[in-house]
């Protein structure tokens, strides 16, 4: 009879896990980009828009200040205090 062991299934699990919550935690902090990965960052951040060339105008400013772009096509600002915290002079948010 063949006996079945966990550990192997088990140890893989265990990293896998770890590695999906390395990279969940690291994606979009700041300083996580390099200059010249802005622009893909950005038309990544800009695809859905209707307004793309006022979008990665802006998104570019604030990922050369920041090096830091936001998952997803909106929101997650928190992800980038930086990229959050440029405003406009009315107050409002200037990085998309």
């Amino acid at each position: 009879m063949v006996r079945f062991s966990c550990v192997p299934f088990a140890f893989f699990l265990v990293l896998v896990v770890s590695t999906f919550t390395i990279q969940t935690v690291n994606a979009g902090g700041e300083g996580s980009l390099r200059l010249q990965d802005c622009p893909n960052a950005c038309n990544v951040r800009c695809s859905k828009t209707q307004y793309k060339s006022a979008c990665l105008e802006f998104c570019n400013y604030c990922c050369k200040r920041c090096l830091c772009v936001p998952s997803g096509f909106y929101g997650h600002t928190g992800e980038c205090p930086c990229y959050d915290n440029i405003k406009t002079k009315e107050g409002k948010h200037k990085c998309p």
